[in-house]
Protein backbone atom coordinates (compact mmCIF):
# COMPACT_ATOMS: atom_id res chain seq x y z
CA UNK A 1 0.00 0.00 0.00
CA UNK A 2 1.10 2.94 -1.01
CA UNK A 3 1.48 5.78 2.07
CA UNK A 4 0.88 9.27 0.81
CA UNK A 5 0.83 12.74 3.41
CA UNK A 6 -2.27 14.89 2.26
CA UNK A 7 -1.20 17.87 3.89
CA UNK A 8 2.18 17.94 1.68
CA UNK A 9 3.04 20.79 -0.52
CA UNK A 10 -0.27 23.01 -0.56
CA UNK A 11 -2.13 20.27 1.26
CA UNK A 12 -5.40 20.45 -1.30
CA UNK A 13 -7.72 18.25 -3.09
CA UNK A 14 -5.37 17.77 -6.32
CA UNK A 15 -2.96 14.94 -4.08
CA UNK A 16 -6.03 13.36 -3.61
CA UNK A 17 -7.53 13.42 -6.88
CA UNK A 18 -4.02 12.38 -8.53
CA UNK A 19 -3.64 9.54 -6.08
CA UNK A 20 -7.00 8.54 -6.92
CA UNK A 21 -6.50 8.47 -10.66
CA UNK A 22 -2.94 6.61 -10.04
CA UNK A 23 -4.36 3.92 -8.08
CA UNK A 24 -7.19 3.25 -10.50
CA UNK A 25 -5.00 2.70 -13.61
CA UNK A 26 -1.71 1.34 -11.69
CA UNK A 27 -4.26 -1.02 -9.22
CA UNK A 28 -2.06 0.28 -6.59
CA UNK A 29 -3.75 0.10 -3.02
CA UNK A 30 -3.07 4.03 -1.49
CA UNK A 31 -3.78 5.03 1.84
CA UNK A 32 -3.80 9.35 2.19
CA UNK A 33 -4.01 10.33 5.56
CA UNK A 34 -4.23 14.50 6.83
CA UNK A 35 -6.33 15.32 3.55
CA UNK A 36 -7.07 18.60 2.71
CA UNK A 37 -5.04 19.28 6.02
CA UNK A 38 -3.99 23.24 4.41
CA UNK A 39 -7.00 24.43 3.77
CA UNK A 40 -9.91 26.17 6.18
CA UNK A 41 -12.13 23.06 6.01
CA UNK A 42 -10.17 20.29 6.07
CA UNK A 43 -10.86 16.50 5.16
CA UNK A 44 -13.28 15.52 2.50
CA UNK A 45 -16.15 17.90 0.71
CA UNK A 46 -18.83 16.77 -1.28
CA UNK A 47 -16.74 17.13 -4.61
CA UNK A 48 -13.95 15.27 -2.95
CA UNK A 49 -16.00 12.29 -1.93
CA UNK A 50 -18.27 12.17 -4.91
CA UNK A 51 -14.56 11.44 -6.62
CA UNK A 52 -13.51 8.80 -4.19
CA UNK A 53 -16.77 7.03 -5.22
CA UNK A 54 -16.93 7.84 -8.75
CA UNK A 55 -12.99 6.07 -8.74
CA UNK A 56 -14.43 3.42 -6.90
CA UNK A 57 -16.75 3.03 -9.22
CA UNK A 58 -14.38 2.74 -12.49
CA UNK A 59 -12.11 -0.27 -10.59
CA UNK A 60 -14.44 -1.65 -7.93
CA UNK A 61 -12.19 -0.47 -5.27
CA UNK A 62 -12.69 -1.67 -1.77
CA UNK A 63 -12.96 2.48 0.34
CA UNK A 64 -12.69 3.02 3.87
CA UNK A 65 -12.88 6.51 5.42
CA UNK A 66 -15.24 7.73 2.66
CA UNK A 67 -17.62 10.15 4.36
CA UNK A 68 -17.55 13.90 4.32
CA UNK A 69 -14.81 15.49 6.55
CA UNK A 70 -12.85 12.63 6.57
CA UNK A 71 -9.24 12.50 6.93
CA UNK A 72 -8.17 9.58 5.83
CA UNK A 73 -8.86 6.94 3.32
CA UNK A 74 -7.27 3.84 2.42
CA UNK A 75 -8.24 3.00 -1.56
CA UNK A 76 -7.71 -0.73 -2.71
CA UNK A 77 -8.54 -0.96 -6.37
CA UNK A 78 -10.51 -4.32 -7.34
CA UNK A 79 -10.30 -4.32 -11.11
CA UNK A 80 -8.81 -2.73 -13.87
CA UNK A 81 -10.60 0.22 -14.66
CA UNK A 82 -13.89 -0.30 -16.30
CA UNK A 83 -15.41 1.31 -19.18
CA UNK A 84 -19.07 2.09 -19.41
CA UNK A 85 -22.20 4.54 -18.75
CA UNK A 86 -21.97 6.13 -15.42
CA UNK A 87 -23.41 8.99 -13.59
CA UNK A 88 -21.87 10.69 -10.40
CA UNK A 89 -24.02 13.75 -8.61
CA UNK A 90 -21.79 15.47 -6.46
CA UNK A 91 -25.10 17.04 -4.63
CA UNK A 92 -25.69 13.31 -3.33
CA UNK A 93 -22.90 13.65 -1.52
CA UNK A 94 -24.16 16.33 1.16
CA UNK A 95 -27.48 16.41 2.81
CA UNK A 96 -29.55 19.64 1.41
CA UNK A 97 -27.29 19.12 -1.65
CA UNK A 98 -23.78 20.97 -2.98
CA UNK A 99 -22.49 22.83 -5.44
CA UNK A 100 -18.99 21.40 -5.40
CA UNK A 101 -17.02 21.47 -8.75
CA UNK A 102 -17.89 18.75 -11.38
CA UNK A 103 -15.26 19.45 -13.18
CA UNK A 104 -12.77 18.08 -9.88
CA UNK A 105 -14.90 14.75 -10.62
CA UNK A 106 -13.89 14.70 -14.32
CA UNK A 107 -10.33 15.17 -13.83
CA UNK A 108 -10.07 12.01 -11.49
CA UNK A 109 -11.73 9.35 -13.71
CA UNK A 110 -10.67 11.16 -17.51
CA UNK A 111 -7.21 9.39 -17.84
CA UNK A 112 -8.08 6.39 -16.06
CA UNK A 113 -10.97 5.65 -18.64
CA UNK A 114 -9.16 6.97 -21.26
CA UNK A 115 -6.77 4.14 -21.10
CA UNK A 116 -9.50 1.39 -20.42
CA UNK A 117 -10.18 -0.97 -23.57
CA UNK A 118 -13.60 0.67 -24.33
CA UNK A 119 -15.56 3.80 -24.45
CA UNK A 120 -17.56 5.63 -21.98
CA UNK A 121 -20.28 8.10 -20.98
CA UNK A 122 -20.34 9.80 -17.58
CA UNK A 123 -23.42 12.11 -16.79
CA UNK A 124 -21.92 14.60 -14.23
CA UNK A 125 -23.92 17.01 -11.85
CA UNK A 126 -22.93 19.79 -9.35
CA UNK A 127 -21.31 23.02 -9.98
CA UNK A 128 -19.87 23.78 -13.10
CA UNK A 129 -18.46 26.79 -12.93
CA UNK A 130 -17.61 27.76 -9.19
CA UNK A 131 -14.61 29.49 -7.63
CA UNK A 132 -11.43 27.86 -6.90
CA UNK A 133 -12.11 24.88 -9.20
CA UNK A 134 -11.51 24.62 -12.94
CA UNK A 135 -14.77 26.11 -15.05
CA UNK A 136 -16.09 23.59 -17.38
CA UNK A 137 -15.76 25.95 -20.08
CA UNK A 138 -11.50 25.68 -19.33
CA UNK A 139 -11.95 22.00 -19.46
CA UNK A 140 -13.87 22.33 -22.88
CA UNK A 141 -11.40 24.84 -24.48
CA UNK A 142 -8.39 24.55 -23.49
CA UNK A 143 -7.63 21.40 -21.43
CA UNK A 144 -9.06 19.00 -23.45
CA UNK A 145 -7.95 20.10 -26.67
CA UNK A 146 -4.33 19.78 -25.70
CA UNK A 147 -4.87 16.57 -23.97
CA UNK A 148 -6.35 15.41 -27.27
CA UNK A 149 -2.30 15.90 -28.80
CA UNK A 150 -1.14 13.91 -26.21
CA UNK A 151 -3.90 10.96 -27.15
CA UNK A 152 -6.64 11.76 -24.66
CA UNK A 153 -9.68 11.36 -26.94
CA UNK A 154 -12.44 13.35 -25.21
CA UNK A 155 -15.13 15.83 -25.11
CA UNK A 156 -17.59 17.08 -22.71
CA UNK A 157 -21.12 18.92 -23.55
CA UNK A 158 -22.53 21.10 -20.90
CA UNK A 159 -26.35 20.65 -20.55
CA UNK A 160 -26.97 22.89 -17.25
CA UNK A 161 -25.12 25.87 -15.82
CA UNK A 162 -24.49 24.89 -12.36
CA UNK A 163 -23.41 28.08 -10.25
CA UNK A 164 -22.18 28.53 -6.55
CA UNK A 165 -24.20 28.49 -4.71
CA UNK A 166 -27.08 26.43 -5.94
CA UNK A 167 -25.05 23.86 -8.42
CA UNK A 168 -27.27 22.27 -10.28
CA UNK A 169 -25.08 22.29 -13.48
CA UNK A 170 -25.00 18.94 -15.64
CA UNK A 171 -22.37 18.23 -18.14
CA UNK A 172 -22.03 14.45 -19.95
CA UNK A 173 -18.73 13.39 -20.83
CA UNK A 174 -17.74 11.00 -23.52
CA UNK A 175 -14.31 9.15 -23.57
CA UNK A 176 -12.66 7.01 -26.07
CA UNK A 177 -11.00 4.11 -24.79
CA UNK A 178 -7.83 2.35 -25.94
CA UNK A 179 -5.43 5.45 -25.96
CA UNK A 180 -1.73 4.91 -25.75
CA UNK A 181 -0.26 8.98 -24.89
CA UNK A 182 2.20 10.36 -26.63
CA UNK A 183 4.44 13.41 -24.38
CA UNK A 184 3.90 16.84 -25.45
CA UNK A 185 6.33 19.72 -26.29
CA UNK A 186 5.17 23.02 -25.84
CA UNK A 187 8.24 25.24 -25.19
CA UNK A 188 7.58 28.07 -27.37
CA UNK A 189 3.54 29.39 -27.89
CA UNK A 190 4.21 31.18 -31.66
CA UNK A 191 1.68 34.23 -32.27
CA UNK A 192 -1.23 35.16 -30.72
CA UNK A 193 -4.35 34.19 -33.37
CA UNK A 194 -7.29 35.59 -31.47
CA UNK A 195 -9.12 35.83 -28.10
CA UNK A 196 -12.23 34.66 -28.28
CA UNK A 197 -14.84 33.84 -25.67
CA UNK A 198 -17.99 34.04 -23.83
CA UNK A 199 -19.99 36.22 -21.30
CA UNK A 200 -22.87 34.47 -20.05
CA UNK A 201 -25.60 34.69 -17.31
CA UNK A 202 -28.79 32.71 -16.22
CA UNK A 203 -31.67 33.88 -14.61
CA UNK A 204 -30.20 37.75 -15.33
CA UNK A 205 -31.22 40.21 -17.42
CA UNK A 206 -29.02 40.29 -20.95
CA UNK A 207 -27.59 43.54 -20.37
CA UNK A 208 -25.38 41.81 -18.05
CA UNK A 209 -23.21 39.71 -20.73
CA UNK A 210 -23.31 42.61 -22.97
CA UNK A 211 -21.97 44.86 -20.85
CA UNK A 212 -18.89 42.11 -19.29
CA UNK A 213 -18.35 41.45 -23.59
CA UNK A 214 -18.27 45.10 -24.64
CA UNK A 215 -15.76 45.99 -21.70
CA UNK A 216 -13.49 42.86 -22.69
CA UNK A 217 -13.67 43.83 -26.16
CA UNK A 218 -12.95 46.85 -24.90
CA UNK A 219 -9.48 46.35 -22.80
CA UNK A 220 -8.34 43.74 -25.31
CA UNK A 221 -8.54 46.01 -28.31
CA UNK A 222 -6.51 48.57 -26.51
CA UNK A 223 -3.74 45.96 -26.28
CA UNK A 224 -4.07 45.25 -30.01
CA UNK A 225 -5.05 41.90 -29.86
CA UNK A 226 -8.10 40.20 -31.86
CA UNK A 227 -10.69 39.92 -29.95
CA UNK A 228 -14.32 37.96 -30.05
CA UNK A 229 -16.49 37.48 -27.04
CA UNK A 230 -20.20 36.92 -27.37
CA UNK A 231 -22.59 37.47 -24.87
CA UNK A 232 -24.79 34.97 -24.15
CA UNK A 233 -27.89 34.12 -21.87
CA UNK A 234 -28.00 30.02 -21.05
CA UNK A 235 -29.78 27.52 -19.13
CA UNK A 236 -29.20 27.23 -15.34
CA UNK A 237 -31.70 26.84 -12.53
CA UNK A 238 -30.65 30.00 -10.24
CA UNK A 239 -28.92 33.05 -10.96
CA UNK A 240 -25.27 33.30 -12.42
CA UNK A 241 -22.58 35.13 -14.25
CA UNK A 242 -19.08 34.64 -15.42
CA UNK A 243 -16.75 36.08 -18.27
CA UNK A 244 -14.62 33.09 -19.85
CA UNK A 245 -11.84 33.87 -22.25
CA UNK A 246 -9.27 31.52 -24.16
CA UNK A 247 -5.94 32.81 -25.37
CA UNK A 248 -5.19 31.00 -28.92
CA UNK A 249 -1.60 31.09 -29.81
CA UNK A 250 -0.21 29.05 -32.98
CA UNK A 251 1.54 26.67 -30.69
CA UNK A 252 -0.70 26.48 -27.06
CA UNK A 253 -4.07 27.24 -25.40
CA UNK A 254 -4.74 29.18 -21.97
CA UNK A 255 -7.60 29.95 -20.60
CA UNK A 256 -9.18 33.04 -17.84
CA UNK A 257 -12.31 33.58 -16.09
CA UNK A 258 -13.89 35.29 -13.41
CA UNK A 259 -17.36 34.97 -11.72
CA UNK A 260 -19.99 37.72 -11.37
CA UNK A 261 -21.57 37.99 -7.77
CA UNK A 262 -23.68 40.51 -5.90
CA UNK A 263 -22.62 44.18 -5.66
CA UNK A 264 -19.83 43.05 -8.09
CA UNK A 265 -20.48 45.40 -11.65
CA UNK A 266 -20.35 43.20 -14.37
CA UNK A 267 -17.74 45.77 -16.20
CA UNK A 268 -15.50 44.97 -12.88
CA UNK A 269 -15.84 40.99 -13.52
CA UNK A 270 -14.80 41.46 -17.20
CA UNK A 271 -11.64 43.45 -15.74
CA UNK A 272 -10.92 40.47 -13.50
CA UNK A 273 -10.53 37.91 -16.51
CA UNK A 274 -8.60 40.56 -18.60
CA UNK A 275 -6.22 41.25 -16.10
CA UNK A 276 -5.35 37.94 -15.76
CA UNK A 277 -4.87 37.56 -19.99
CA UNK A 278 -2.82 40.21 -20.24
CA UNK A 279 -0.09 39.39 -17.26
CA UNK A 280 -0.09 35.63 -18.68
CA UNK A 281 0.63 37.29 -22.26
CA UNK A 282 3.21 39.50 -21.12
CA UNK A 283 5.07 36.80 -19.90
CA UNK A 284 5.35 34.57 -23.08
CA UNK A 285 5.14 31.54 -21.93
CA UNK A 286 2.71 28.94 -23.89
CA UNK A 287 1.06 27.17 -20.57
CA UNK A 288 -0.60 29.16 -17.89
CA UNK A 289 -0.71 27.97 -14.14
CA UNK A 290 -3.77 25.39 -14.32
CA UNK A 291 -2.66 23.77 -17.10
CA UNK A 292 1.20 23.40 -15.67
CA UNK A 293 -0.21 20.81 -13.06
CA UNK A 294 -3.00 19.55 -15.23
CA UNK A 295 -0.66 18.25 -18.02
CA UNK A 296 1.73 16.70 -15.83
CA UNK A 297 -0.42 13.43 -14.99
CA UNK A 298 -1.02 12.50 -18.58
CA UNK A 299 2.86 13.50 -19.42
CA UNK A 300 3.81 10.72 -16.67
CA UNK A 301 1.78 8.05 -18.54
CA UNK A 302 2.77 8.91 -21.55
CA UNK A 303 5.08 6.45 -24.02
CA UNK A 304 7.54 9.42 -24.87
CA UNK A 305 9.10 12.72 -22.82
CA UNK A 306 7.77 15.75 -22.20
CA UNK A 307 8.66 19.57 -21.62
CA UNK A 308 7.15 22.61 -21.39
CA UNK A 309 7.35 26.02 -20.33
CA UNK A 310 5.02 27.31 -17.86
CA UNK A 311 4.46 31.07 -16.62
CA UNK A 312 4.21 30.56 -13.12
CA UNK A 313 5.46 27.51 -11.05
CA UNK A 314 2.94 26.90 -8.38
CA UNK A 315 2.67 24.89 -5.22
CA UNK A 316 -0.06 23.13 -7.20
CA UNK A 317 2.64 21.89 -9.70
CA UNK A 318 5.22 21.05 -7.35
CA UNK A 319 2.39 19.07 -5.07
CA UNK A 320 1.07 17.56 -8.06
CA UNK A 321 4.58 16.33 -9.19
CA UNK A 322 5.38 14.89 -5.55
CA UNK A 323 2.48 12.60 -5.69
CA UNK A 324 3.20 11.53 -9.44
CA UNK A 325 6.71 10.16 -7.68
CA UNK A 326 5.46 8.68 -5.02
CA UNK A 327 3.80 6.06 -7.67
CA UNK A 328 7.57 5.60 -9.43
CA UNK A 329 5.88 6.49 -12.49
CA UNK A 330 7.86 8.80 -13.85
CA UNK A 331 10.95 11.65 -12.88
CA UNK A 332 10.21 15.03 -13.02
CA UNK A 333 12.13 18.21 -13.22
CA UNK A 334 11.19 21.32 -12.36
CA UNK A 335 13.81 24.14 -13.78
CA UNK A 336 12.68 27.36 -11.55
CA UNK A 337 14.98 29.72 -13.47
CA UNK A 338 13.95 28.16 -16.66
CA UNK A 339 10.33 27.27 -15.95
CA UNK A 340 10.49 24.33 -17.56
CA UNK A 341 9.00 21.25 -16.41
CA UNK A 342 10.75 17.65 -18.23
CA UNK A 343 8.66 14.47 -17.24
CA UNK A 344 10.36 11.55 -18.09
CA UNK A 345 7.97 8.35 -17.88
CA UNK A 346 9.71 5.68 -16.01
CA UNK A 347 7.19 2.60 -17.38
CA UNK A 348 6.62 2.71 -21.17
CA UNK A 349 3.33 1.30 -21.62
CA UNK A 350 0.25 0.27 -19.41
CA UNK A 351 0.74 -3.22 -20.07
CA UNK A 352 4.10 -2.65 -18.23
CA UNK A 353 2.43 -1.28 -14.62
CA UNK A 354 1.52 -3.51 -11.76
Amino acid sequence: MIHIDGSYGEGGGQVLRTSLSLAAITGEAIRIENIRAGRKKPGLAAQHLTAVRAAAAICQAQVRGDALRSMMLEFVPGSQVQAGHYTFDVSEARQGGSAGALTLVLQTILLPLALAADDSQVTLRGGTHVPFSPPLTYIQEVYLPIASRMGVQASVRLNAWGWYPQGGGEAVLRVTGGNTLEGINLLDRGALRQVRGVAVVTELPSHIPDRMAHRAENILRDANLQVNIKPQRERGIAPGAGIFLTAEYKNSLAGFSALGRQNLPAEKVAEMACEELLDFHEKVAPVDVHLADQLLLPSALASSTSQYRVAEISTHLTTNAWVIQQFGLAEINIDETEKIVAIAPLISSPDDRP
